[in-house]
């Protein structure tokens, strides 16, 4: 019996330590407590000891928790020997130690271990509707902050493998940066309204902010960790790839480089875990599952995976392809520099953005838009799509509600617009100088480009040269496929004077506009990143400096920089050397799955503008966004009018099979003017160097 009480106890303290030591206080004050109570009983006199045993225990527990009480407890006992003052001193002292300070300890102790338990994540959260990131990279902190501007109030879970505190530290400090640059943004709009409308601007300025964010630590595929963090009620699962330039030790770096090329492991084993849960019975309806993917090889598995564990109406998931995305959108900014402003805009939720309504697609869609506009002048529709959530409609508003908001347009006198029928881009001149892991997207967005709008000739709309070193040059086999390229330069990052030559040559043989695409290396050690981007970059600025010093007719603007960094924090450096169009290509890809995480049927419209088309039989297959030249597009110049008779003149002008939509213009001096709210009250004076933000299929 003796060996068994033994063992029990071994065990007990092996299995729950704390119960164990809860239990010994708990035993040592009852006994305390007792044998206390015994002395004062027996030495009490008849009186109180007909009250019972429990009055004494009642005298014991007053001294402890009050040790002033001493003088009254004497006085009803009866007796006033030193002996029994003496007594009644040690009772408070082994009191304050056994059971004041025991109990006191073990709380205190427990306070810290439930609070360091919910720190590293091992209670679990009740959550309903809320968004789970699954590990951490680069992208990452943008997605998080992005939903600073939702409609709604925003729970988001991040679990990661490893340092967590690093990852809360990156959080705080994005979220902490965008709330200063809005406060003196709103404090310099503020400026401007006198009296009341200032005091009423301050109020709505002041707008809580409703995100609540919480960092776990833990396996990212493990059932536990997920279901701890309500998983299978998520509105929202993102599931991220792993940053190469974090690695630990540099010595590694290359093994990892070629292992993430082939393909990411830990994502597939991440998906799985997450389709089992989020595809459940007991799990939320129409959960949203956006899983990052870098390579071919993990895309055909996520495809795999969508055949086997999607569940419609259950878990609906979508794979983003990084950098096949990343690469039409350089190649589209390389191309058209201004839709870097614009859709740095539209693919976030604050200000103008593209949303979706659920809706048949009319028998006669030219029919339908003619409609919308004669009775919606806060919102443009632009295209009909049926995907895998049904037939939706796409739209750019300054809010879903405007969707649906009425609003006859005022009928007054119909502007007339002379449209150039033979309208056709002009040719475009790039430089491309160094490389990334999006080269070949990005020249494939050519390719596409160039399929739509080559002359028909047989000419090339583009004349392309790739500066960059050997290694990579061979590659990329020399860019031999891509017809649009004439020449190919080696040479390394240090060699300036057959950079600086090549790219002067480059700029002199042409009558056009020149873009120069500086691309970053995103495969090399996090503080290597964007160091490439700079040196090159320098060199271009070189360049345009002492073009305008030897020759008074140059102009700035003939040349177009476009300069991708990887890492925002040297955004400002960038910036400092006059270069407005930085592209921080990682948060373009952040915004936009923070927007599909929100509305599925975006992810396919994305997919549609990003990607040019070619002629077919039928025409062009689908729609895109375009800066055209507003002295090109019109053979007049329109006169000063709204927004709304801008949209409605140039829509009806156009052809029917290629109805243009107006979303904005961008002035000569780069301000970007979106149509996103009451179009009657936006008035438009279109200057000859200003371009015209058009979405249409040609």
């Amino acid at each position: 019996m003796k060996k068994k009480i033994k063992e029990a106890i071994s065990l007990q303290i092996a299995k729950n330590p704390g119960r164990v030591v809860l239990a010994v206080i708990l035993v040592m004050n009852i006994l305390f407590f007792v044998a206390a109570a015994g002395v004062i009983y027996s030495l009490s006199p008849p009186t109180l000891k007909d009250t019972g045993f429990g009055a004494a225990v009642f005298y014991t527990i007053t001294m402890v928790l009050d040790a002033g009480c001493i003088s009254f407890i004497i006085e009803d006992v009866g007796q006033t020997s030193v002996a029994v003052i003496i007594f009644c001193l040690i009772v408070v002292i082994l009191g304050m130690v056994i059971f004041t300070g025991a109990v006191i300890g073990y709380l205190t102790n427990y306070i810290s271990a439930f609070i360091e338990h919910a720190n590293e994540g091992e209670k679990r959260l009740y959550l309903t509707n809320h968004t789970v990131i699954l590990n951490w990279n680069s992208r990452a902190s943008e997605i998080v902050n992005d939903l600073l501007y939702s409609e709604n109030a925003e729970k988001v879970v991040v679990l990661v493998n490893d340092n967590r505190d690093k990852v809360e530290k990156e959080i705080t400090d994005r979220i902490l940066d965008t709330l200063a640059r809005e406060k003196r943004e709103k404090k310099e709009a503020r400026s401007e309204l006198k009296g009341m409308k200032r005091f009423v601007q301050w109020i709505r300025d002041r707008r809580p902010q409703r995100l609540t964010v919480i960092v776990r630590e833990g396996e990212t595929f493990s059932s536990k960790q997920l279901d701890d963090i309500s998983l299978y009620s998520a509105k929202a699962v993102i599931i991220l790839g792993r940053d190469i330039a974090n690695s630990v030790c540099r010595f590694n770096q290359q093994e990892r480089i070629d292992k993430y090329e082939n393909g990411n492991a830990e994502t597939i084993k991440t998906l799985v875990q997450v389709a089992e849960i989020t595809g459940a019975q007991d799990s939320a309806d129409n959960q949203r599952i956006i899983v990052e993917v870098e390579d071919d090889w993990t895309l055909g598995l996520v495809n795999k995976i969508i055949e086997h564990k999607e569940n419609a109406g259950k878990c609906n998931i979508i794979p983003v392809a990084v950098n096949r995305i990343l690469g039409q959108i350089l190649s589209q900014f390389s191309i058209m520099p201004e839709l870097n402003l614009v859709y740095s805009i539209l693919f976030s939720n604050k200000g103008a953005a593209f949303y979706s309504m659920k809706q048949p697609i009319p028998a006669d869609v030219n029919r339908y838009m003619e409609q919308y506009l004669s009775t919606h002048k806060k919102a443009i529709p632009l295209a009909f799509m049926d995907g895998k959530d049904g037939e939706q409609c796409f739209y750019m508003a300054g809010s879903q509600e405007a969707l649906t908001e009425e609003n006859e347009v005022r009928a007054g006198k119909e502007l007339q617009v002379d449209l150039n029928e033979d309208y056709w881009i002009e040719k475009k001149n790039v430089i491309i100088l160094g490389h990334n892991s999006k080269s070949h997207f990005i020249m494939e967005g050519f390719n596409a480009f160039c399929s739509e709008w080559n002359y028909k000739d047989g000419r090339e709309i583009m004349d392309i040269i790739v500066i960059d070193d050997a290694e990579n040059l061979k590659k990329q086999d020399y860019y031999r496929k891509y017809s649009q390229v004439s020449q190919v330069i080696e040479a390394d990052i240090y060699e300036k004077e057959k950079i600086t030559d090549a790219i002067n040559r480059f700029v002199a043989s042409k009558e056009e506009d020149t873009s120069i695409l500086v691309l970053s290396d995103d495969r090399v050690a996090a503080d290597e990143l964007d160091a490439n981007a700079l040196i090159y970059l320098i060199y271009v600025q070189d360049i345009i400096r002492t073009r305008m010093k030897e020759d008074a007719s140059f102009e700035k603007g003939s040349i177009d920089v476009i300069v991708e960094i990887i890492n925002p924090k040297n955004y400002d450096v960038v910036r400092s050397y006059s270069v407005d169009n930085v592209v921080i290509s990682n948060r373009y890809v952040s915004k936009m799955m923070t927007q599909i995480a929100e509305k599925e049927a975006l992810f396919d419209f994305y997919n549609d503008i990003l990607t040019y088309d070619e002629d077919c039989e039928n025409g062009y297959e689908s729609k895109e966004i375009y800066a055209k030249n507003v002295s090109s597009f019109f053979k007049r110049i329109p006169r000063i009018s709204t927004a709304a008779e801008l949209i409605r003149a140039v829509y009806a002008a156009t052809p029917e099979d290629n109805k243009a939509i107006v979303i904005g213009y961008v002035t000569s001096g780069g301000k970007i003017v979106l149509f996103d709210s009451n179009q009657e009250k936006t008035y438009v004076q279109l200057g000859s160097q200003d371009k015209l933000l058009v979405f249409s299929n040609h």
